[in-house]
């Protein structure tokens, strides 16, 4: 039985599109969908947002008045506070915490609530106007303690 170069025509032009469909399904699951709660105006959580955008991240920002019900909501311990709240896929991640801090945990997926780098440290993403002058230090925690570990240095 032999193919005619219509048949062939339509035969590679399904095997294209399904190709086609699957690298658009591969490259739309990739995307880490994450939900940013910050202060109103604050421009280096606009920046980090960006800079997540850029790393395969979608961010949905949603600005308050205040951040202190959702942080603790959320178990960031006290006096761990960054300037923002994230939660991405089950985790907490307060503050200007690197994108490859972030991939780390979700890729490990410890039984911790989440991770925080306090403050807003110069050198950390979107504050990077200024070279770090030390290590960007993120801390685990678990809601309900306030005990923290060394999660990871940048």
């Amino acid at each position: 039985m032999t193919i005619s170069n219509t048949n062939k025509i339509i035969i590679l032009s399904i095997t294209l599109l399904i190709t086609g469909l699957l690298s658009f399904t591969s490259k739309a699951e990739s995307v880490i969908k994450a939900t940013m709660y910050k202060p109103l105006q604050c421009g280096c959580c606009d920046d980090y947002a960006a800079y997540l955008e850029k790393n395969g991240f979608e961010v949905k920002i949603k600005s308050m008045r205040s951040l202190a019900q959702t942080k603790r909501t959320a178990g960031v311990p006290q006096g761990y506070e960054g300037c923002h709240t994230l939660f991405v896929d089950g985790y907490v991640v307060d503050g200007l915490v690197p994108v490859n801090t972030i991939n780390k945990l979700l890729n490990e997926r410890p039984e911790i609530t989440g991770i925080t780098l306090p403050g807003m440290p110069w050198g950390a993403p979107g504050m990077d106007s200024r070279p770090k002058s030390a290590p960007l230090i993120s801390y685990g925690f678990q809601k309900g303690s306030s005990d923290t570990f060394v999660y990871a240095k940048d």
